[in-house]
């Protein structure tokens, strides 16, 4: 970029940041997720550090955010608030350990390991609790980090808030206020009989209760507290942070037991390793760790910047929500001819992962999002999932982005390219849906791990096999010999007739991962699977009927339709005759209706899995549900029993709102199928 371009991009970043940061941190409104207002902020930070004459007072890294609102009392704080600076990778926490070693080392302190207490990073409000003489007397949030609301009447609530001490002192203390997500459910179950809007966190309903002017309100949220630092004592200090911890639940203060004291740097690493694993299963949200120099000795020598102590830093976890820039729109053909578009990003680690491409779904999710090339976006991964756009940040735009437009024509589609929507759909899809493009992806999937599992025979060997006419239909996979192969580039004798091997060995084939490999439009791995069980063999899915199909929870109309008319189509029956005739086809899914099957605690019962499940992987679970005789359904519908929902669920569970179909916690899920 241009200095010009770095100037622009920098003060749009400033006056963004500041602006979300005013209302989450005054308002208690969270427009974008805290991860994305965390990657905005790391962007800032790294361009002052490259380019340090852009510094401005009024940047968000030289300041502690936020205003007391003008309906409470102010409080000026007895000792100052800071906020910690973030890291985010093992190698930042590395440098920041290694910038406190050479601190300390100008200051005449050497010494090869730093011991750190390591804390979890509670995401609640901040609150700032003042005792004279052993009786609470006054809890403000830390607004500005000088001047605060006075919040007392709301505090006074919490029962974990001791009233007195366990002795009559003086002192200022720090904490976290809380709600755990079983009161969060019980609230949003009240909300949901009164027909309001669900809170989408705890943390957020923590905010908003201590900021009620009624007192009543805050009781009956039932928050909680963690308290983690002393700011202030008449008595003595304690010389080490692991005992101010013991020091504050010496007094009566609830302290969070997870601590632990680490020797070195890579013990620190190895703490938010465990804990960034764990996630948010606990009863309250954590977003990551905070690492304090031990010694107060050395915290004092230490001391702080404009902002932030040096002596301690947050330590946060893989964000799901980051932001990045969108570089271009390409297209992707899909095996049934659907054009999906796919935006090309500026590389970005989100969960954990770095990735550079992100789906865009169909047209209308591009004119819904209005999301254009050079938009600075945030990116969505949750678990597995593929990374998806949530949302555009329209305020940083410069005036030099490109507003996408739909083309008519796109060369994968082969022939003259021409592209048509779907009547009554959202998507595209090639008019020629026999492109050379459409047909390499079926024979990825066909050969792939969620169907045949032919080992050897990858993307690349796939795509030279139809380049030189070697196959045309999967059944001519079966007919190749050694010799077809054996001349094509990185194939001679020994690799060939490899290949040969595991494609016999295919010739066994189970009818879930055959139906799969068919490219049936709507057919994936969990209706083939559905498929298999309640038809013994391929001819008699051929020859079902819509009714029949419908009859089977999990499968709705418009999938029982595209399979109907799949098998219709007289290319596609002689498909499956010449498979027949080469494949050994078995069917060990297959559940026959007698009344051991009906006997099973979930026979009849249809289930949908969304999000994340933290305690086992989502094949887990499916395993489960089946063993039980249950269905694993991949949509929503009337039919459906309940949806389970995990971490970060998706359309799944707004689906599932919207029908009235019953949603089950993982923890609920677990004690259904244990049971």
């Amino acid at each position: 970029m241009t200095s010009a371009d770095i100037r622009t991009r920098y003060d749009k970043l400033k006056e963004t940041i500041n602006y979300y940061r005013t209302q989450y941190h005054v308002y208690d409104r969270e427009e974008i997720p805290e991860s994305a207002r965390d990657s905005l902020m790391h962007e800032l930070a790294e361009l002052e550090r490259q380019h340090p004459e852009l510094i401005a007072p009024d940047s968000p890294t030289q300041r502690v955010a936020g205003v007391p609102l003008p309906q409470f009392k102010k409080v000026k704080h007895a000792v100052a608030q800071w906020s910690f600076n973030d890291v985010f990778s093992p190698e930042e926490v590395r440098d920041f350990d290694a910038r406190t070693k050479r601190f300390l080392k100008e200051h005449g302190i050497h010494g090869q390991t730093i011991d750190y207490v390591c804390e979890l990073k509670i995401d609640g409000l901040k609150i700032v609790f003042t005792y004279e003489k052993g009786v609470l007397t006054t809890a403000a949030t830390r607004g500005d980090g000088v001047i605060g609301e006075d919040v007392t009447h709301n505090v006074r609530t919490i029962e974990a808030v001791p009233l007195s001490l366990s002795r009559p002192i003086d002192i200022t203390v720090e904490g976290e206020v809380w709600m755990s997500t079983k009161n969060l459910d019980v609230l949003n179950a009240q909300q949901k009989k009164l027909g309001k809007p669900l809170y989408a966190n705890p943390r957020n309903v923590a905010a908003g209760s201590i900021r009620q002017l009624d007192p009543k309100i805050a009781a009956a949220r039932k928050l909680d507290v963690f308290i983690y630092d002393v700011a202030q004592t008449s008595e003595q200090f304690p010389k080490t942070q692991w005992e101010e911890l013991e020091y504050l639940r010496e007094l009566g203060f609830k302290v969070n037991h997870n601590a632990e004291l680490a020797h070195g740097v890579e013990d620190v690493i190895a703490f938010w390793e465990k804990w960034k694993k764990r996630g948010r299963h606990q009863e309250y949200w954590i977003d990551g760790i905070v690492l304090k120099v031990n010694e107060k000795k050395f915290e004092d020598v230490l001391g702080y910047t404009g902002k932030a102590p040096r002596f301690a830093v947050a330590f946060k976890f893989p964000a799901e929500q980051v932001t990045t820039l969108v570089e271009d729109i390409v297209f992707q053909v899909g095996r049934t001819g659907v054009i999906t578009p796919v935006a090309h990003l500026r590389p970005v680690s989100v969960a954990g992962t770095t990735v550079s491409r992100a789906t865009l779904h169909n047209e209308d999710e591009i004119k819904r999002l209005d999301v254009r090339i050079g938009d600075t976006v945030i990116l969505q991964k949750a678990g597995d999932v593929i990374p998806d756009i949530v949302q555009v940040l329209t305020d940083l735009r410069t005036g030099r982005e490109k507003k996408f437009v739909w083309p008519t024509r796109i060369a994968e589609c082969g022939g003259d390219g021409r592209v048509e929507r779907i009547p009554g759909q959202a998507a595209w899809r090639c008019v020629d849906v026999d492109s050379f493009a459409v047909l390499r992806r079926k024979f990825h999937l066909f050969v792939g791990r969620s169907a045949l599992d032919i080992v050897g025979c990858g993307k690349k060997t796939i795509d030279q096999l139809l380049e030189v006419g070697l196959i045309q239909n999967f059944d001519d996979l079966f007919t190749l010999t050694r010799g077809d192969v054996e001349g094509l580039p990185g194939f001679a004798e020994v690799s060939a007739q490899k290949l040969i091997d595991a494609i016999q060995k295919a010739r066994v084939a189970q009818l879930p991962r055959l139906i799969t490999g068919l490219s049936i439009p709507h057919v994936g791995e969990e209706t083939a699977t559905l498929l298999a069980q309640h038809f013994k063999t391929i001819g008699d899915v051929e020859s079902a009927t819509e009714e029949e199909l419908n009859d089977i929870g999990g499968i709705g109309n418009i999938v029982s339709a595209a399979i109907v008319a799949w098998f219709r189509n007289k290319d596609n029956r002689a498909l499956v005759k010449r498979l027949q005739a080469v494949l050994a086809i078995k069917n060990d899914a297959y559940r026959a209706r007698d009344s051991s099957s009906r006997a099973l605690p979930l026979a009849g019962q249809t289930f949908v899995l969304t999000g994340t499940l933290l305690s086992l992987s989502r094949e887990e679970a499916k395993e489960k549900l089946r063993v039980l005789g249950a269905d694993v359904s991949s949509s929503v519908s009337k039919k459906t029993t309940a949806v389970i929902a995990g971490e970060n669920p998706g359309s799944k569970f707004t689906d599932a709102q919207k029908l009235g179909v019953a949603i089950l916690s993982e923890q609920a899920f677990l004690a259904l199928t244990n049971k």
